[in-house]
């Protein structure tokens, strides 16, 4: 049960990752494949430790890396990878919880044969942080000029990082990233719409005789 429990965990905690960067998650999964044996690939998807394929992925990274951090071109990136994230959700996840890991040495069944189930399951998790990030992105690019999009960019990239490589090594603290990262969410948008409220009752307020 816990081992079920654990494949989950790798499998939400990487199309979480993909989310907010599609390719750090699946160039993780494959070069923690192809050179240490933290992670075992099935052989559905062994090709993401190939040579050609990581090499793809990283060019692929660089670039999203460089327009994700542009003000204005960081909202086309993110029309645009509307359906590439999920995409990349959903092979992460079932790549993730159907490989044999330091903590799980025989994947069940339901994420290695019934392939369709933990990629619709990573599509929905990727598309939904993706919607979050892709809502809030825009906000805080005009609430300060543009100068918060590199800095969130990188933010978001290392969290991508960190999810994955946890999701991988120590999933079962996925738990506690998921909470925070749901909590920082909420808290952002209750101070954006207390901020809104406070510029309508300055705007109401009468002008002083």
């Amino acid at each position: 049960m816990l081992g079920h429990v654990l494949e989950a965990l790798t499998g939400t905690g990487l199309a979480t990752a993909a989310g907010l960067n599609a390719y750090i998650p699946l160039l993780i999964i494959g070069l923690l494949s192809r050179y240490t044996d933290l992670i075992t690939l099935p052989g559905t998807w062994a090709w993401l430790d190939n040579g050609w394929v990581l090499s793809i992925l990283f060019v692929l990274l660089a670039i999203e890396f460089v327009a994700d951090k542009i003000p204005a071109v960081d909202t086309v990136n993110d029309v645009v990878q509307t359906f590439i994230r999920p995409t990349a959700g959903g092979m992460a996840f079932a790549a993730g919880s159907g490989s044999e890991t330091i903590t799980v040495e025989n994947p069940a069944d339901l994420f290695t044969q019934k392939l369709w189930i933990p990629i619709a399951i990573g599509v929905i998790i990727s598309l939904t942080v993706h919607g979050a990030k892709a809502t809030a992105r825009p906000v805080m690019n005009v609430a300060t000029v543009g100068v918060a999009a590199p800095v969130v960019s990188t933010a978001e990239d290392a969290t991508s990082t960190g999810l994955s490589l946890i999701a991988i090594i120590v999933p079962i603290l996925i738990i506690v990233c998921l909470i925070v990262m749901i909590w920082l969410f909420f808290r952002w948008r209750k101070r954006r719409r207390q901020r809104r409220l406070d510029r309508t009752n300055t705007i109401a307020l009468p002008p002083l005789r």
